[in-house]
């Protein structure tokens, strides 16, 4: 059976290319039909109906249905809402105001029913150099290759771009300055727009910053999240140590916070001021301890010390740490970096819910 799109029928010839950008946007193809005559094939299969208010000026005599809008330009006026009335729409949007609105609903029919089984992961150092972007690169690669589908979200500016870790600086497709996303956004078109990581054992698609230009406001950084949960995806978001608005929106949205912790005093102590922000706007948080320790401590240890749930841990990685100064990402199969990237994976999908906080 054919795949049904969304049908427009619209009147206006200005306010149609509207609803047509917006419909590009969400990356969501259309039918069309100029009058409610016309749309009278498609009127039942469709799975969404968007009318304006010209051609929601004639008399309906169609089957009432859910799922139809009415589009207006400027604030709805009575008469708007006595023909919203008399087609049967269920909802009024008003261009260009609640555009975004116009792009969640022909987001929704691209993407499906949102999917339950999406969770978001925010990667952050304990103190610098501790190794977080390392571990949110491995555990985006980690979910992508048992096929839960990894996404990786660079939202640390100063952190010289995910792509350059990636190896993938010179990888086409656009990076967060390149990405024009006015709000919600649907997954499928967002992977078809995203450079794409491949390797010999996968591949993994991210967001970077490039090496200029702006970077994400709080509302793309939503956007990009959301769709990816919406999917089912797992996202992981490698953070800077500083708590701005895209810090917070990351935070505020994630399933699961890990603090790399270096094992070493000083780095225990920076990862506790660390810790004392995370908990004013984070719910669950774990901590990921990166030996060896000088001192001989134990990763249970250096988690007591900072005083959050210990969920993984792991140790050096010659050949990985060679591999890097390359330029090349390289995950063994069963390293303890892999090891380390599937117990934060089993964490934030809630194999160890009740110990974390």
């Amino acid at each position: 059976m054919a795949e049904e799109h969304p049908l427009v029928v619209a009147g206006d010839d200005i306010l149609l290319d509207e609803i047509l950008r917006v419909a590009a946007a969400a990356g969501c193809e259309v039918e069309r039909a100029p009058d409610l005559e016309a749309a009278r094939g498609r009127w039942a299969r469709a799975p969404l109906v968007v009318l304006d208010e010209e051609a929601a000026r004639a008399p309906n005599n169609l089957l009432r249905r859910h799922k139809v809008f009415l589009v207006c330009k400027g604030a709805p006026t009575p008469v708007t809402w006595e023909r919203a009335f008399n087609t049967g729409s269920e909802k009024v949007l008003s261009l260009p105001d609640e555009e975004g609105d116009l792009i969640g609903a022909f987001a929704d029919v691209v993407d499906g029913p949102a999917r339950d089984d999406g969770v978001v992961i925010g990667v952050v150092g304990g103190r610098g150099g501790a190794g977080a972007s390392v571990l949110a690169a491995a555990v985006a690669y980690r979910a992508e290759r048992t096929g839960e589908g990894g996404l990786l979200v660079d939202c640390d500016p100063l952190g010289g771009g995910i792509d350059v870790l990636l190896a993938a600086e010179r990888d086409r497709g656009p990076r967060w300055p390149e990405l024009d996303l006015g709000g919600r956004v649907s997954m499928s078109a967002l992977s078809e727009a995203l450079p794409r990581k491949r390797y010999t054992t996968g591949s993994l698609s991210f967001v970077s910053y490039g090496r200029g230009g702006r970077g994400p406001d709080p509302r793309e950084i939503e956007a990009v999240l959301s769709a990816g949960r919406r999917a089912g995806r797992t996202v992981v978001c490698d953070l800077p140590r500083y708590f701005g608005p895209e810090m917070s929106t990351v935070i505020g949205l994630a399933d699961l916070v890990v603090v790399v912790v270096p094992a070493e005093l000083r780095a225990c102590a920076a990862a506790k001021l660390v810790l004392a922000k995370l908990r004013n706007q984070a719910g669950r948080i774990g901590v990921a301890v990166r030996g060896p320790s000088p001192a001989g401590l134990i990763p249970q240890e250096i988690a007591d010390a900072v005083g959050a749930p210990l969920i993984a841990s792991m140790g050096r990685e010659r050949s990985l740490s060679m591999a890097l100064d390359r330029g090349e990402f390289v995950l063994k199969h069963r390293g303890q970096l892999a090891t380390a990237a599937a117990d934060v994976l089993a964490a934030a999908r809630g194999n160890l819910a009740g110990a974390l906080r």
